[in-house]
């Protein structure tokens, strides 16, 4: 039905107090509430007035700021679709993406506006427009003389708010179509699962391009009236000298691992957090053990994806069990199948699966994806590998893209790599196929040693004798100072792939 614009279920929660702060900018301009709807309607209007209609795309790259959120939300109020882009894209991703969604308007940091109206121009994008981490640009210039109030766009739950696009490690990158209904509905279920509470400040420190930073930190936020200590990216020092006067930290493991290396980060200085979360890249069990007995925090871990916003999380109240990321939300089902598309007993590995209101629309412009991707009973195949304890509880095990078959058995990289990871000295482990001409593939692990520590490979497969089956020891082991990650700390296994492929191709390979 329309009416269903999820900037009006945010509007209906600003505090009535206009001088309450939504986005505190250490250093900057805070953003009150009560100035936070004018200043959406003359984005909203601006971005009317250039002839985008509801339904109609506007592709944002720019830096994280208080105006970038500004934009987003004025998206929502007109109607049209927001596409976000990581601002590391190149030139050549950059015009795929323009192409591929046939925007009305790119805004561009002014950095990128030479490069961007080159490819806006031979996409055939109508206008292009400027906006930096400060307010400046001509985006933020021509709204000034907008009318500073504006009518939200009528839209049905089921109509497109946003379009994401997944990494495209495999394949052309695809655009997954979030509604206003799968925002909404995961934004709420979240609220109420993380006990949000009066006088919740968020600590924000994550892009503003993802999943992650975008809808699940400023949606919650948002709901509850929060205020949002908004840091223009992860400094662990800034981080922490904000942390005695926040309630509610959201991060990926990266961060946690940085904390943890400063003397700085005491139960002290975490005395007001309530909360601790971690996601977007599994959070190891070492990490979160020394987190806990540092902070005596336990980190909540949770799961999800672009397609879906959150599919599970450990429990606000129970038990939080490292390694795991807990249950199905609330109105979500999970099940676990295997290849014959049954589901699997407790313990055993298969493909999760989901279902609910939180599950995309579909992928932009490609309906035979979206097809495949979904079950004939209405499921999605996520394309994650997990088990599910008795009482539901799922554990992660890898991708489906990163299973290793070896002289025909299944290796399944988590297993591997918790193992190699108890290892002393070793603070990270990621484990990878390669071609081989005996087995199909190999197993290869990629470590990352301790600073200052001399890794004994020797020591090291003599130590998986006894823990690994034969098959699933590494046939090589290459140590390194560092993964490679992209920015929401997912370890890149593509390029580890690409940069370990080539070992056991040639005579004499390495065995």
């Amino acid at each position: 039905m329309a009416g269903d614009n999820l900037y009006d279920l945010f509007a209906a929660r600003f505090p009535k107090e206009p001088g309450a702060v939504f986005l505190a900018v250490p250093g900057g301009r805070d953003l009150a509430y009560g100035a936070l709807d004018p200043a959406v309607s003359r984005y909203a209007n601006l971005i009317a007035s250039l002839g985008a209609k509801p339904g109609e795309r506007v592709v944002a790259q720019v830096e994280k700021s208080v105006e970038a959120v500004l934009l987003y939300l004025a998206c929502l109020k007109a109607g049209v679709i927001y596409i976000p882009l990581n601002t590391g894209y190149t030139e050549g991703e950059l015009e795929y993406f323009l192409s591929d969604a046939t925007p009305r308007l790119v805004v561009a940091d002014p950095a990128r506006e030479e490069m961007l109206g080159r490819l806006a121009a031979k996409c055939g994008v109508p206008h292009l427009l400027t906006l930096d981490a400060v307010g400046g640009g001509s985006f933020a210039d021509r709204a000034k003389d907008q009318p500073d109030a504006s009518q939200s766009a009528q839209v049905a739950a089921d109509d497109v708010a946003a379009i994401l696009y997944t990494s495209g490690t495999t394949g052309r990158p695809k655009g997954a179509m979030l509604t206003h209904g799968n925002l909404a509905s995961n934004a709420l279920t979240l609220h109420e699962y993380w006990q949000w509470r009066p006088g919740d400040v968020l600590l924000h420190a994550l892009p503003v391009f993802h999943v992650h930073g975008l809808f699940i930190a400023l949606h919650c936020a948002l709901l509850n009236g929060s205020r949002v200590i908004f840091l223009p990216k992860f400094d662990r020092e800034a981080i922490l000298d904000h942390l005695p006067e926040a309630t509610v930290l959201m991060g990926v493991p990266t961060f946690y691992v940085r904390l943890l290396d400063s003397p700085r980060l005491t139960p002290g200085i975490c005395r007001n957090m309530r909360l601790f979360i971690s996601g977007s890249a599994p959070l190891l069990a070492e990490t979160w053990e020394a987190f806990h007995a540092r902070t005596s925090h336990r980190i909540l871990e949770r799961y999800g994806m672009t397609e879906t916003g959150m599919i599970t999380s450990n429990p606000y109240d129970g038990e939080r069990v490292p390694g795991t990321v807990g249950y199905a939300l609330p109105g979500i089902s999970v099940r676990i199948t295997g290849d014959d598309g049954k589901v699997v007993a407790p313990g055993e590995v298969g493909i999760l699966e989901v279902k609910g209101p939180n599950v995309f629309k579909g992928y932009w412009q490609m309906p035979e994806k979206t097809a495949e991707d979904f079950t004939a009973d209405g499921w999605f195949r996520t394309g994650d590998m997990a088990t599910s304890a008795p009482d539901g509880r799922v554990t992660l095990v890898g991708r489906a893209k990163d299973l290793v078959i070896s002289g025909g058995f299944n290796v399944y990289p988590k297993e591997i790599e918790e193992v190699m990871d108890a290892f002393p000295g070793i603070v990270e482990t990621a484990v990878i196929g390669v071609p081989h001409p005996d087995f199909g593939e190999a197993v290869v692990a990629v470590v990352v040693p301790e600073k200052g520590a001399n890794i004994d490979l020797d020591a090291l497969h003599a130590y998986l004798q006894d823990k690994l089956a034969r098959f699933k020891q590494p046939k090589h082991v290459a140590v390194v100072d560092e993964l490679p990650r992209n920015v929401m700390g997912k370890v890149q296994k593509n390029l580890l792939r690409a940069a370990y492929g080539g070992l056991f191709s040639g005579k004499g390979a390495a065995q």
